[in-house]
């Protein structure tokens, strides 16, 4: 089993000005598929060495080769592709592109060309590491697949969630042996339902983008969690992070985690990765009910949204404010969420990216 150390990272980093230039000169039509995969690969080297050499134990690709942190997934997968909407994602203060996808066949995994963008990143980190280092690999929580209205013609194909709801356990499930079977060892799922059950806001959301009722639908997401990570590889770990929302540094939610926490062990994460930021994330008293002793916690208690370092000490009494209900030996520190969960990126520069990945490094070996 690998060792993830006192600090971790959501997974995402602002995309270098060589990776706009070509993405924006492959949707003119000035540079091939092929093109801009070399650039991709470039740079995504340069990132890998950039995270070794700041003492980083988790190494991501940043999420460079997407424009989305879910839907470039899903738009991998078989029977499912591209769909221009009418309007995109209501954050506070911003509102995403209308861009989504849809369901044009039964759903797989098939050969997904995520898992070669792994093999890719496992080389790199073995190639430029000294061991100590691994590939860590992000795609979104299967609820995620739940987000929208399902057309008629859909229904055609899948008449009933429970049906859908199956199909998407089968692809999780192929997904991480695809995954492990590559080489990774650290997987984790990026959870924007779940993680705001506390949200009045979210049961209006889920309803009008998926005419469900969350009230519903919440035992369902928790049993497709369960159901997709029932045979994950022992030595293989499968984490979640917990999002409110990441759009431009605009959020979408305001919840803590009193109710989510109390499916935290039955849903079967070996790490849970908390935004602690602000005041929108609640207190640490949830933190109480995870009884399972082998599981993890990471503390998103520096933001990725603002470029200011937080004050080391305001961290660290956040750490101590949290121990009184989870055992430090089992907590970790992080920033509050990716730096760019879509290619667009949040409000600041990537020097002060690296300070806020700098900082917290050096907030974890004074606590621990």
């Amino acid at each position: 089993m690998i060792h993830i150390g006192k600090h971790d990272h959501v997974g995402s980093f602002l995309r270098t000005d060589a990776i706009k230039d070509a993405r924006k000169a492959y949707i003119n039509d000035e540079l091939t598929a092929e093109d801009l995969r070399q650039v991709e690969d470039v740079e995504i080297e340069k990132l890998v060495k950039k995270q070794i050499d700041l003492g980083i134990k988790a190494i991501t690709d940043g999420e460079f080769r997407r424009s989305w942190f879910m839907h470039d997934f899903f738009w991998g997968l078989g029977g499912v592709s591209f769909e221009a909407v009418e309007k995109g994602y209501d954050f506070v203060g911003q509102t995403t592109r209308a861009e989504s996808f849809k369901v044009t066949d039964k759903i797989s995994f098939g050969n997904h060309e995520m898992v070669n963008d792994l093999k890719f990143l496992a080389d790199l980190v073995e190639k430029y590491g000294d061991g100590s280092q691994f590939a860590k690999y992000t795609i979104p929580a299967p609820t995620m697949f739940f987000q929208r209205v399902l057309s008629e013609k859909e229904k055609e194909i899948y008449p009933n969630i429970e049906d859908l709801a199956a199909d998407i356990i089968k692809v999780y499930q192929d997904a991480i042996q695809a995954f492990y079977d590559a080489g990774c060892r650290y997987l984790q799922f990026d959870e924007c339902i779940l993680s705001a059950l506390d949200d009045p806001k979210l049961a209006n959301i889920m309803e009008n983008f998926t005419g469900l009722k969350l009230t519903d639908t919440t035992d369902l997401f928790v049993k497709v969690i369960k159901e997709s990570l029932k045979n994950k590889p022992e030595d293989m770990i499968v984490a979640t992070h917990m999002c409110k929302g990441n759009y431009k540094s605009a959020y979408l939610y305001t919840s803590g985690y009193e109710t989510v926490s109390k499916y935290f062990d039955e849903l079967g994460y070996d790490v849970y990765l908390l935004e602690y930021d602000d005041e929108r994330s609640g207190g640490f008293e949830p933190l109480a009910n995870i009884k399972n002793e082998d599981t993890l916690v990471v503390l998103g208690v520096v933001t990725s949204k603002t470029p200011e370092l937080e004050d080391a000490n305001a961290m660290k009494e956040k750490v101590k404010a949290a121990s009184e209900h989870f055992p430090l030996e089992r907590l970790l520190i992080s920033p509050q969420c990716g730096f760019a969960s879509t290619e667009e990126g949040n409000s600041l520069s990537e020097e002060e990216q690296w300070d806020k990945m700098e900082h917290i490094i050096k907030l974890s070996k004074e606590i621990w």
